[in-house]
């Protein structure tokens, strides 16, 4: 099954998890969220799957540097125009495994979801 991890190159935190993943022979593609762009129904399925409390970063400088009209009520709608518009609002890293996400690095549980 493939894995792909979503992130940006130079995040600490993206390059700590693909350190893990090369260290533990596990194979992946990754995608760079600055130099590609999320199409809205990616978007939709993973607030769908894990909601906008655990993908949007707003303790992080985008949320912060965000005017306080786009802070309002995350709908749907807003929530993918701010992610699209932003793609540093997101927690990374973001690992898609068949119908699976993961939301950020913890090696526990990677260790027990990617084996290795």
């Amino acid at each position: 099954m493939s894995i792909v991890v979503f992130g940006i190159k130079n995040c600490d935190t993206v390059r700590k998890a693909r350190k893990w993943l090369k260290e533990h022979d596990v194979n992946y593609q990754f995608e760079d969220l600055k130099t590609t762009p999320l199409a809205g129904s990616t978007i939709e399925h993973w607030l769908n799957q894990v909601g906008a409390d655990i993908l949007v970063n707003k303790r992080g400088t985008t949320w912060r540097q965000l005017p306080d009209d786009d802070k309002g009520e995350l709908t749907l709608p807003r929530t993918i125009h701010l992610i699209q518009s932003n793609p540093t609002l997101l927690k990374r890293p973001i690992v898609v495994k068949g119908s699976e996400i993961t939301v950020g690095f913890n090696e526990g549980e990677w260790q027990e979801r990617f084996g290795g």
